[in-house]
């Protein structure tokens, strides 16, 4: 029977099928731009779990957001955000992104070094590519500055089988490290360098929870200005411990470090 009051019978037809006007269910994997109506936020999926949603905006800044339904806007439609599928199981990944070695054992160093400027940047290196150099058989040393790197580098005496690749901080045209790496002329020795005045800038600034890395003035220990100007107060060992704590893949760093110590990687093995 067909009643005048109710209509159709509403357990006929297929009650499988999305109603007229359902919001769709869109899984948030990584890159999906989508935006927060209620805050206006726009980015794209960096993370999503069984507590929320994280969106990364275009500044860098992000926010985790609680899976709701029609919670976001996607090209100005409404969805709704569901956790994805979980993708089959594939070989393990280091830091660095490269397949993890299982079950590796230790191995004789080769003669082949790289050499960092300081402590900082040989502990970045070690918890990036840590495991790639220790399947390779590099060993990273630092040097507590570059300004004696020509008298370093003879001392090494590098030669075919015997390379040694050189990180440099602030090597950039003009720059007194620019001017020390052009000493350099031996076809065995690589010296790379990244743009940034101190290792610490090469860690996204998102990584760490602030908006952008100070700009620290002339005549200021950079380390000491930066932590003053972000309120962490005088112990720069604390704030590197901070800093390293916040790093756990290569995503963590700006690409203009992860290119140069690849080439160095690459050379030293090569």
């Amino acid at each position: 029977m067909r009643s005048k009051n109710y209509g159709n019978d509403v357990l006929g037809g297929d009650w499988r099928r999305p109603r007229k006007g359902q919001i769709p269910e869109v899984p948030a994997e990584p890159g999906l731009v989508a935006e927060d109506p209620g805050s206006g936020f726009c980015g794209a999926v960096v993370g999503c779990d069984k507590f929320g949603v994280t969106l990364e905006d275009r500044f860098g800044k992000r926010r985790v957001f609680p899976l709701t339904r029609s919670g976001f806007l996607i090209d100005g439609k409404p969805v709704t955000l569901v956790r994805p599928a979980a993708a089959p199981a594939g070989p393990a990944r280091s830091a660095s992104g490269s397949i993890a070695v299982q079950g590796l054992r230790a191995q004789v160093a080769k003669e082949s070094r790289i050499y960092v400027e300081g402590l900082h940047d040989a502990e970045l290196v070690e918890r990036i590519w840590g495991h790639d150099l220790r399947v390779e058989g590099v060993v990273v040393e630092y040097l507590e500055g570059v300004d004696d790197l020509p008298a370093i580098v003879e001392e090494f005496a590098p030669e075919e089988g015997r390379r040694l690749g050189v990180l440099v901080d602030h090597l950039v045209e003009g720059s007194k490290e620019s001017r020390i790496a052009a000493q350099v002329t031996s076809p065995y020795v690589l010296v790379a360098g990244h743009p940034f005045i101190d290792i610490w800038e090469a860690v996204k600034p998102a990584a760490v929870g602030i908006r952008a890395w100070p700009r620290v003035p002339r005549g200021i220990p950079w380390k000491e200005g930066v932590i003053a100007e972000l309120g962490w107060g005088d112990d720069t060992g604390a704030a590197w411990k901070r800093i390293l704590g916040s790093v756990n893949t290569y995503t963590d760093l700006e690409p203009a470090l992860l290119g140069r110590v690849e080439e160095l990687i690459d050379f030293v093995t090569g």
